[in-house]
């Protein structure tokens, strides 16, 4: 693991780079390097994990191809023996010359065959071509500018905003889009002439300024090809063997373990390959756990952790939230409203200072298997809409004068049912969107500058057309393919990363793995979701190793306390962004509309602890990127 960059035709390109992959240090603190070729730079920082010695760094330069490498290949060995059996002859142990010499042969046509995470660089000498590349699911990033022929490009926009902030404006409609969803879809960017290569994709620079763009690996076809599958498969096989080749390293390997189905599952398969192996788990003060109802998940982690020999580490989530914030925007790049990214911060920054350096996470399996709540309540309520509304409408009017929580206890109970009458009679997409949004069309078109209605109604149809976007008769996996290519890359892979490595540990997520992903939509959504239990295929996958009581337990939450937060650590910074932000002085957000918000939270009749915290992160990232533009070049 580790951070990339590098330009192409720009102007001070090397000193350039070498600015870039300095602001970079954090995903790398093991080696820097550089490669020149005329107009050509590449830069690497290094997060040392396969073949630790000098055979393993980067810029890697060999025979006239020139690779900068962000990612791990977990079948590295059998493409090695599949080149070594072609007449390739090997300098050291790394995937990095693995992949070089994979692209050597293939070019783009063996890009399907990778199985990993991975975003590179690769220049051929001899064509003067420079070809990025980005993994198939978009767990690894990279962002790119380009001007003229010209294209720079790093593994966090954040070191491209420090160069080019001056240079850089403010994409108001991907702020919208954060609000409503509260990260940035993958398709847009947070700043207008910056973009995310897509998952999946290539794209090719020449010296004349001729670029060229390609696909190689299509969710929506995977799915597609996956709804057409008759045969019979054994998925526990599947995850185990994934789980396996996630283990690849030459350094420790651990595992969060949050006691909950997925991260628990992993962590067996993992101690039974390397018995002993480490895990983190998280646990809050507990006034935060009682005030905000949470369950005791470190109970079953202790439970897993004993029945599996699993050295099991706990870190408690009492944080100097108002220090962390900051600090958590700065390294999420874009505005990224969920709180989970502190957690996997602070457990990242406890496993590193233990000497661990890679980390297992069980991120990816709510969206394939359809294991969020949003999944159940979204086919509940199309049985809910059948209810006559003479009964309904009693049920309603009771849930809305009930509030969600009290000076000294939340109702987490009130809080789901307020959230799912809010778009339980609503048509499919629009219920789907609206189950895990955070407002409907008119609140966000309320706490916007009323210029901005044309760009709520841009961000409401790209989400329409994405779901839209298939052949797929299967309701539930409409809504998993769906979260696969919003939801996944979108906030949960991005804040897996950028949280990760700020704490320089790379995090490898076993289910977000090409062959895992064809098994889950192989899988009817009837075999998913079976009567009120969601994640069925996978549960009964899990009980080839797992105890019956973990796999149907309830599900756990790797959130955070907000509403403990918002009514305590953090209330005098919501009254101090609602009266003077910068994004109220800008006249992005309407004053009185986001005051409405903070009183409707703070009488506990609405639960907008999450708004709030959104609107926090917002601004705060907000301010840094007029101190970009203001400072920038």
């Amino acid at each position: 693991m580790c951070g990339i960059a590098g330009a192409y035709f720009w102007p001070d390109g090397g000193p350039l780079t070498d600015r870039l992959t300095k602001t970079l240090a954090h995903r790398g603190p093991d080696g820097s390097g550089r490669y020149d070729h005329g107009e050509v730079h590449l830069g690497h920082r290094r997060l040392s994990i396969v073949d630790l010695t000098e055979t393993g760094a980067q810029p890697m330069v060999k025979d006239g191809l020139a690779l900068t490498y962000n990612g791990e290949l977990y079948n590295a060995p059998e493409l090695r023996k599949e080149l070594e059996a072609a007449g390739v002859r090997f300098r050291g142990t790394s995937d990095t010359e693995v992949l070089l010499e994979a692209w050597r042969k293939w070019g783009t046509d063996g890009l399907h065959r990778l199985r990993g995470m991975f975003a590179f660089g690769v220049f051929d000498e001899r064509s003067g071509a420079l070809t990025l590349v980005r993994d198939q699911l978009g767990i690894k990033p990279l962002f790119l500018v380009r001007r003229g022929k010209g294209v720079t490009f790093a593994s966090e926009l954040k070191a491209l905003a420090a160069e080019l902030g001056g240079s850089l404006t403010v994409d108001d409609t991907a702020l919208v889009a954060s609000l409503l969803y509260y990260w940035v879809p993958d398709g847009r960017c947070a700043f207008r002439e910056a973009e995310k290569l897509p998952p999946g994709s290539w794209a090719r620079f020449r010296p004349n300024g001729d670029v060229e763009r390609g696909t190689f690996w299509s969710l929506r076809q995977v799915a597609e090809e996956g709804a057409a599958y008759e045969g019979e498969f054994d998925l526990n096989a599947v995850i185990e063997d994934s789980t396996r080749k996630h283990l690849m390293a030459d350094v420790p390997v651990a595992t969060f373990l949050s006691g909950g189905l997925d991260s628990s599952y992993l962590t067996a398969i993992a101690a039974r390959e390397q018995p002993g192996i480490s895990a983190y788990t998280i646990g809050f003060r507990a006034e935060d756990a009682k005030f905000e109802a949470m369950p005791d998940d470190l109970m079953y982690a202790k439970k897993v952790a004993a029945k599996f020999g699993v050295d099991l580490h706990e870190i408690e989530i009492a944080p100097q939230v108002l220090d962390l914030l900051p600090r958590m925007t700065y390294h999420l790049d874009e505005p990224i409203g969920d709180p989970a990214a502190i957690n996997s911060y602070l457990i990242c920054t406890a496993a590193r200072e233990a000497g661990v350096k890679v980390m297992l996470s069980g991120m990816g399996a709510d969206e394939l298997f359809a294991g969020y709540r949003k999944h159940l309540a979204n086919k509940i309520a199309v049985q809910y809409q059948r209810v006559p509304g003479l009964v309904r409408r009693p049920v309603e009017s009771l849930v809305d004068r009930l509030p969600v929580a009290t000076s000294k206890r939340g109702f987490r109970s009130v809080r789901f049912a307020k959230r799912f009458l809010s778009f339980a009679e609503l048509p499919e997409e629009t219920a789907f969107r609206r189950s895990y949004t955070m407002y409907d069309q008119a609140e966000l078109v309320a706490l916007l500058n009323p210029d901005l209605a044309g760009a709520v109604d841009d961000v409401i149809t790209e989400h329409a057309d994405t779901y839209h976007d298939n052949t797929l008769t299967d309701f539930v996996n409409r809504m998993c393919l769906a979260d696969s290519r919003l939801f996944l890359p979108g906030l949960n892979l991005a804040y897996t990363d950028r949280s990760s490595m700020a704490a320089s540990t790379e995090v490898r997520t076993p289910f977000v793995d090409i062959e895992v992903v064809k098994a889950a939509f192989r899988i009817p959504g009837d075999k998913k979701i079976v009567k009120r239990q969601g994640k069925m295929a996978l549960k009964e996958a899990a009980l080839s190793i797992l105890p019956a009581e973990i796999v149907h337990r309830p599900k756990g939450l790797f959130s955070a306390p907000l509403r403990a937060w918002m009514s305590r650590d953090l209330a005098p910074l919501v009254r101090e962004v609602t009266n003077e932000g910068e994004l109220v002085k800008a006249g992005f957000l309407q004053r009185e509309a986001l005051q409405r918000l903070v009183d409707e939270d703070a009488s506990g009749q609405q639960d907008r602890s999450k708004h709030l915290w959104h609107i926090l992160t917002l601004e705060y990232w907000y301010r840094g990127a007029v101190s970009a533009r203001s400072g920038g070049s």
